[in-house]
């Protein structure tokens, strides 16, 4: 949430920018750099992330990290790549990961990225296609088009008989 919200913060501004001549602001040529925004937004998000554990480890919570499934023990327990954890109170922070579908089935799938390879890219491309119309897509479209590569959303429509 953070790294989307850094980045359409940076659109916000590129939109203001847009429009400083309509208030009257005489402004020389703007550039923008993807790579500063990058940079600025990885730091963040990584300093971020080590607050959040330092103040997990402060409470005295323990992270575990790897695949867990719940057992059947009278207790609350939770089993985590073989070995079992037991507590009145678990915590499950599940992480999702997208499944690209094989070229087989929608040749060229394998070209495309992710809305995590979003955050990946190393410069913003000239031209981008978001395929989807949740709010994800729509965001990144919106954030990438501001920021001045020219996009296009892809939307499933069922066709018309």
């Amino acid at each position: 949430c953070v790294w989307g919200q850094v980045m359409w913060n940076a659109a916000v501004h590129a939109e203001f920018i847009h429009d400083h001549a309509d208030y009257g602001f005489e402004m020389p040529s703007i550039k923008f750099n993807w790579r500063t925004i990058k940079e600025k937004r990885d730091a963040y998000v990584r300093r971020l992330n080590e607050i959040y554990e330092n103040n997990v480890k402060k409470a005295h919570i323990d992270i575990i990290r790897g695949y867990g499934k719940f057992t059947a023990d009278p207790q609350p327990t939770i089993e985590v790549d073989g070995k079992k954890y037991t507590a009145p109170h678990i915590l499950i922070a599940t992480a999702g990961r997208p499944a690209i579908p094989p070229d087989s089935e929608i040749p060229g799938a394998s070209l495309g990225i992710t809305s995590d390879g979003f955050f990946d890219l190393e410069e913003l491309p000239r031209r981008s296609v978001i395929v989807g119309a949740g709010y994800i897509a729509v965001e990144i479209a919106g954030i990438l088009s501001t920021l001045g590569s020219k996009s296009a959303l892809l939307i499933r429509q069922d066709a018309v008989v």
